[in-house]
């Protein structure tokens, strides 16, 4: 199999050298680089790569922008390449949003090669997967109107719903919170892996868009119908008893903190056949065993169909270990989930 073709945009010539170095030594394919936005669409065009790398903070036209005209040009799957600042953050989830497949973090002082050795598997990883998604699926935005979803009162016994995604997420998520009704009749918990430092942009974009309350976990806080916690990057997610999460920074589990098998094998114990779950797009396979509880206990297990993944690995892993109840795509998540905490 011929190596993923990558190219490089960055308007630093040292950090394209280094993250030339860094993925044509893990094997990949550096056809090309653009130096900024302006210069994207041309290279992209000249060299036809698998997959591009995108440095969020350039002159002139920012990441996002540059993003928006890539994928009015010619769609290609693309990971951004971002600085942990409020800016950067901030920058790198709207692209996210806008059909970005994947997000890494620059290690400080990435303008020079230190700090680069303890991340390169991690770049490299993101940088294969995203490789791998169909160009014809990144314009693809859809959401389900407000009245297709089937709202149940609150109570003292109302349901937990958590949803767990890793690759092309933040798209999923974009698309599947703003459809959740206000009175969905059930809090509402996140699991998407993110590095540190972005999940909170990732959160506040949500809130903007959605009728639920949308907010990154601080601590100790209570769950409450009409309102969505997003687990921080860096830290796991635990249900500690009903109505309640707390945070946890116990090692990460295969590289992966937080991993939404913790999320949800607490939430099981707690909630049992009160518990709604929705694997959406991503890869690995994080999630299978939090299922597995959740099924043992009565639990719902709802996965995203494979033709609206944008990476096909966590939901197949469920399903094909015979975990899901159904199938949906990302367009009838919303009424999935709504019709489950109904029942």
């Amino acid at each position: 199999m011929a190596a993923a073709r990558v190219l490089v945009c960055d308007d630093s010539a040292l950090l394209r050298s280094v993250l030339r170095d860094t993925l044509d030594g893990a094997g990949l394919d550096v056809v090309g680089h653009a130096r900024d936005g302006t210069e994207l669409v041309e290279a992209v065009k000249r060299h036809q790569p698998d997959v591009v790398t995108l440095d969020v903070e350039m002159p002139g036209m920012n990441g996002v922008e540059a993003l928006r005209a890539l994928m009015a040009e010619r769609p290609t799957p693309v990971v951004m390449v971002s600085s942990l600042t409020e800016s950067g953050a901030a920058v790198t989830a709207d692209a996210l949003a806008a059909g970005a497949v994947d997000a890494f973090c620059k290690p400080s002082g990435s303008r020079g090669v230190t700090g680069w050795n303890g991340v390169a598997d991690e770049l490299v990883g993101k940088v294969r997967a995203a490789a791998g998604v169909s160009p014809g699926r990144l314009g693809r935005r859809t959401s389900t109107p407000a009245t297709a979803a089937r709202p149940r009162a609150a109570g003292t016994t109302s349901p937990l719903v958590v949803i767990a995604t890793s690759t092309g997420g933040p798209r999923a998520l974009a698309s599947l919170m703003p459809a959740l009704p206000a009175e969905l009749g059930a809090g509402v918990l996140i699991v998407q892996h993110m590095p540190e430092g972005f999940t909170e942009g990732l959160a506040a974009r949500l809130d903007r868009e959605s009728r639920i309350s949308i907010r990154e976990v601080g601590g100790r806080e209570p769950i409450a119908s009409g309102r969505a916690l997003l687990a921080p990057g860096g830290r796991h997610l635990e249900v500690l008893r009903r109505g309640e999460v707390g945070l946890s920074d116990a090692p990460p589990i295969g590289a992966l903190r937080p991993r939404a098998d913790i999320t949800l094998e607490t939430a099981a114990k707690v909630y049992g056949d009160r518990l709604v779950v929705a694997v959406l797009t991503g890869m690995g396979n994080d999630g299978e065993a939090g299922c597995r509880a959740v099924k043992k206990a009565g639990g719902t297990v709802l996965v995203e169909d494979q033709n609206s993944c944008l990476v096909w690995g966590m939901p197949r892993a469920v399903q094909e270990a015979g975990l899901a109840d159904a199938a949906l795509p990302l367009e009838a998540m919303a009424v999935g989930i709504s019709e489950a905490v109904g029942r």
